[in-house]
């Protein structure tokens, strides 16, 4: 919890409870159902928590904002997004089930009303939505094309709708492969721990 608050020292009372209660969460769900790397879930704070929260470094969604968390796993960056702003709307998916279970239980025990969770894929959805989130689930260029025709053209943001890509690496070969325009946010021009050294937002505004 001290590495959320020393980046995001605003946080309201009931944020500060809720981010606080991700720890335990995850531990009892990742006990039954693996979603979290065994190394990985002493570090969650810092590999899956405030990773994702890299992506309010880029856009800070406005109240009515509606996204699209695709690949959630065990619900990043979904889950402390919709913790970091409950005035936005937030639509977790995944194929996998059992992971779609475990954010579906971890949102009703935050109380998290702005999130819904569904087992599916992307492609058979049928919405659209303001901003696409999402963790490193495959190259660039297919995702985009997976998710092209799921955001509206028009929003009320600072930044203009779009996706929003975690991935770390060196990405100079996977970017030649796109051919939209974007921009690339380094977050460890807003995070000092090692971790963020080579983690990045991809960002890809609406055509």
């Amino acid at each position: 919890m001290d590495l959320i608050l020393k980046y995001f020292p605003k946080l309201t009372d009931r944020q500060r409870e809720q981010f606080a209660a991700l720890d335990g969460l995850y531990r009892d769900w990742n006990a039954q159902i693996n979603v979290i790397s065994r190394q990985d879930i002493d570090a969650l704070y810092e590999k899956h928590v405030l990773h994702s929260l890299g992506v309010a470094k880029v856009v800070q969604f406005k109240p009515g904002t509606e996204i699209l968390d695709v690949g959630t796993g065990g619900g990043f960056p979904g889950i402390p997004l919709a913790i970091l702003f409950p005035m936005a709307d937030f639509h977790l998916v995944d194929s996998i089930g059992k992971k779609i279970k475990v954010v579906q239980e971890i949102a009703s025990a935050l109380e998290l009303t702005n999130v819904k969770a569904d087992q599916v894929r992307v492609e058979q959805l049928n919405t659209t939505y303001d901003f696409v989130v999402s963790r490193a689930v495959t190259r660039l260029k297919p995702f985009l094309g997976w998710v092209r025709y799921k955001i509206h053209k028009s929003g009320n943001n600072d930044r203009p709708n779009g996706v929003l890509y975690l991935k770390g690496g060196d990405l100079a070969e996977e970017l030649a492969e796109v051919p939209d325009r974007y921009r690339v946010y380094d977050l460890s021009d807003y995070f000092e721990e090692p971790f963020f050294e080579t983690k990045k937002v991809i960002y890809v505004p609406k055509v």
